[in-house]
C-alpha cells in the first residue's frame, strides 16, 4: 500500500477543542461519553491479492499501559515504528488492568451466540441496517465478490444503545443511527459482557490517540478540532464487532479453504483506529492453542511483503484506518490484513472468536478533500463528505442493496 505523501484533507467541525491529556480521560471517561449522544463495523475489502507464502512472523511494537497513560512520556518512537510510513500500522498495549478477564468473559460467549436456533439468531438481525446491527452471518461479501459463510458476526455500539431518536438519521444512517439489539432473553449475559469490553478498548484507544496526535503534531500543526483524540471524543459511531469464525471445514470451497484469506477477507479498515483483541480458538466449548503455526493475522507491508503478525493475548492490538491516514496526511498509515483458517487434521472443528472495536468519527463529521486522491479502491472527488455518507458508499459495494 502506498501510504499519502502531501497534506490531503482534514476533518472540520464547528466546535474547537483541544486534546485531552491522557489522566483527564481515565479519571472522567464515563462522564464525557456521557455527554455525547453507531456505526459501523463494516470493513472495507480491497481488491484480490496475491497471497504468495509469508516469509516472516513479525512481533507487534508494544506499549505498557503505565508508559500510554503518562502524558509526558514521548513514545513517537514506539507510535513510528507501529504507525508509521514504514510500520506494519498495528501496534498492541500490554498491562491493561482488567482486560483479561473481559475478553475471556466476551468471547467464550460467541460460540454460544452462534449456536442458538436460527428462529433466535433472526430475531436479532437488522436487514434494514444491512446487517450492521445485530446478528449477521452470509451477507457480506469476500474479495472474491461470494458471501461470506464462514464468519458470523454480531454489531452493537457499546457506548449508546439508542445513538439518536431523530428518525430522519435513522432512515439516511441506518447502520449507525439505528438501535442496538440484544439477545436479553436467550443468551442475557452477552449486553454486560460486549459492553464492559468495549468500552475499556475505547478508553484505552482514547490514550492511544492523544500520543498519535503528539507525533503528528511533531510534522505539521493540525487544526485543533481536527485531532484524531477530539474527532473520537465526540463521535457516537463506535461499533463493536463480535466474531465468531466457524471451523474451516465446514467451508464447501476448496479454492475458499487453501486462500490465504480463507477466515476474513484482504480489507483495510476504514474507520479510525480498530481495536483488536487476539483470538481465541475453542473445539466444543474447549479453549486451545491455535493447531496450526501458518493460521492467524497476516498484513501486506508497505514494501508489498505478506508477513504474520503475532502480539500477546492480553494485549490489545490497535489497527489504523484510512480516515486517520487521511487525517494524519499519510504520516499514519492504515494496512491491508486477512485471516488464515488453520488447515491439517489438527485443525478440525476448531473455531475461533475474536473482538473488534471500530472507533470512527460521528456521521455528520466531515471529511475535506481538497486535491482528487485515490484511497485504495476509491476515487474522492474534490470537496467533503460526511463520514456517514462515505460509509454508506462503503457499503453499497460490500453489502446487497437490497439484503
Amino acid at each position: 500500500m502506498t501510504c499519502l505523501n502531501r497534506p490531503t484533507s482534514l476533518f472540520h467541525r464547528s466546535d474547537h477543542s483541544l486534546l485531552v491529556p491522557p489522566s483527564a480521560i481515565t479519571s472522567g471517561f464515563s462522564q464525557i461519553l456521557h455527554q455525547s449522544s453507531s456505526r459501523s463495523s463494516a470493513i472495507r475489502s480491497i481488491p484480490q491479492m496475491s497471497s504468495p507464502v509469508p516469509s516472516s512472523t513479525v512481533s507487534t511494537v508494544t506499549i505498557s499501559y503505565p508508559e500510554l497513560k503518562d502524558p509526558t512520556a514521548d513514545i513517537s518512537d514506539q507510535i513510528e515504528r507501529g504507525f508509521g510510513p514504514n510500520g506494519l500500522g498495528i501496534l498492541s498495549i500490554s498491562e491493561v488492568p482488567g482486560y483479561t478477564l473481559l475478553r475471556r468473559n466476551l468471547l467464550h460467549l460467541a460460540p454460544r451466540l452462534a449456536s442458538l436456533p436460527e428462529e433466535v439468531k433472526q430475531e436479532i438481525e437488522d436487514p434494514h441496517s444491512r446487517y450492521n446491527i445485530g446478528w449477521s452471518h452470509g451477507k457480506e461479501k469476500l474479495e472474491s465478490g461470494k458471501l461470506d459463510m464462514l464468519k458470523g458476526s454480531f454489531y452493537a455500539n457499546p457506548i449508546h444503545d439508542v445513538p439518536t431518536n431523530e428518525l430522519s438519521l435513522v432512515k439516511r444512517y441506518p447502520s449507525y443511527c439505528g438501535p442496538n439489539i440484544w439477545p436479553r432473553a436467550a443468551l442475557p449475559e452477552l449486553e454486560h459482557a460486549f459492553k464492559a469490553l468495549g468500552k475499556l478498548i475505547l478508553e484505552v484507544g482514547l490514550l492511544l490517540a492523544y500520543h498519535c496526535d503528539r507525533y503528528v503534531s511533531n510534522g505539521f500543526k493540525m487544526h485543533e478540532d481536527g485531532s484524531l483524540q477530539q474527532v473520537l471524543l465526540r463521535s457516537r459511531c463506535h461499533k463493536g464487532r463480535l466474531l465468531y469464525y466457524f471451523p474451516a471445514h465446514q467451508c464447501t470451497s476448496t479454492d475458499d479453504r487453501e486462500s490465504m484469506s480463507s477466515w476474513c477477507g484482504w480489507h483495510t479498515d476504514h474507520g479510525s483506529l480498530t481495536g483488536l483483541t487476539c483470538g481465541m480458538f475453542t473445539r466444543d466449548g474447549m479453549e486451545l492453542p491455535c493447531p496450526d503455526s501458518a493460521a492467524g493475522l497476516y498484513v501486506k507491508t508497505r514494501s508489498g511483503q505478506i508477513v504474520k503478525v503475532i502480539y500477546g493475548e492480553d494485549e490489545i492490538a490497535y489497527q489504523i484506518g484510512e480516515t486517520t491516514e487521511i487525517l494524519s496526511r499519510g504520516q499514519l498509515c492504515a494496512t491491508p490484513h486477512c485471516v488464515q483458517a488453520p488447515k491439517g487434521e489438527a485443525a478440525s472443528g476448531v473455531e475461533r472468536s475474536t473482538f473488534a472495536l471500530f472507533m470512527q468519527p460521528d456521521w455528520d463529521e466531515k471529511l475535506i478533500f481538497p486535491e482528487l486522491i485515490n484511497i485504495h479502491e476509491f476515487i474522492t472527488p474534490n470537496g467533503s463528505i460526511s463520514f456517514g455518507d462515505y460509509t454508506e458508499k462503503v457499503l453499497d459495494k460490500y453489502y446487497d442493496l437490497n439484503a
